[in-house]
């Protein structure tokens, strides 16, 4: 018999028990389908549909035709544990060639992505810097850094990022002035980067007309992926630090524009 929904603490508790059920069921397999879903729990698929609704509000799944999936496209950008494994050596030879454009004694805006969380491990050679941040995972690496003097950018907290986005955010970031901005981006196309959220983009946003100046790191893989919503050009940003499998004409292109493009080596 299928579960009613409504109020009462014990049916919050089982909604919100069988809601981290299901993300923990499309994030570990990729995708789930609903009518299997609604088996599983014993609830009827309407019941299925509003949990995918929410999960898909909070980032952390993407409703599709007969389930949801996990899996990146232009409107999900894909779990954090899968951005975590993906491209990893390569994001790590990007952040140390960025860390090389560091001067102690800076301001430093890092955004939420996985790309400039590898880059919070090679700041304690670059101290003293003081550095602003939305991404719990970078508060909390840099939190015991020494030499690292932190301010931690609030706001709503959007768990399948794992950051803080918003409004709110957005308006902490533009009470501040940074002398280097460090941010990815989820897709590059025709010359420009784009994101899969609304949230993302209001903070990068703010992020770039708070800093002096701009540094994108974007592995090859990014020039491959389509984003729904526009950020900016390649153009507006001073250094793009991007691994040799990018095409050649691409790079090209950057450089003709009057961008300087550090390439390194993939990992």
């Amino acid at each position: 018999m299928a579960e009613a929904e409504g109020g009462g603490t014990d049916r919050v508790e089982a909604r919100e028990q069988r809601r981290r059920r299901i993300r923990d069921l499309v994030v570990a397999g990729g995708f789930v389908r609903a009518a299997d879903l609604a088996d599983a729990f014993g609830v009827s698929l309407m019941t299925v549909h509003r949990d995918l609704d929410f999960l898909q509000s909070q980032g952390w799944l993407r409703k599709v035709r007969g389930g949801a999936t996990a899996l990146p496209s232009a409107q999900f950008h894909g779990s954090v544990a899968e951005r975590m494994t993906t491209m990893a050596q390569t994001k790590q030879q990007l952040a140390r060639a960025a860390a090389r454009l560091l001067v102690p004694g800076q301001t430093v805006l890092l955004d939420d992505s996985t790309t400039c969380l590898h880059l919070t491990r090679e700041l304690a050679a670059h101290t003293p810097l003081t550095v602003l941040t939305n991404s719990l995972p970078a508060i909390t690496a840099l939190a015991k850094e020494p030499g690292v003097s932190l301010i931690a950018l609030g706001g709503a907290y959007f768990p399948a990022y794992d950051a803080f986005m918003g409004l709110h955010t957005a308006d902490s970031v533009a009470a501040f002035r940074a002398d280097v901005l460090f941010m990815s981006t989820t897709a590059v196309t025709r010359g420009r980067c784009y994101h899969t959220s609304p949230e993302t983009v209001q903070v990068k946003r703010a992020m770039m007309a708070a800093a002096t100046r701009r540094v994108l790191l974007a592995d090859h893989t990014k020039f491959t992926r389509d984003g729904l919503y526009a950020l900016a050009p390649l153009t507006d940003f001073d250094v793009v630090v991007v691994d040799d499998g990018v095409a050649r004409e691409e790079v090209r292109a950057l450089r003709d524009g009057g961008t300087e493009v550090l390439v390194v080596e993939r990992g």
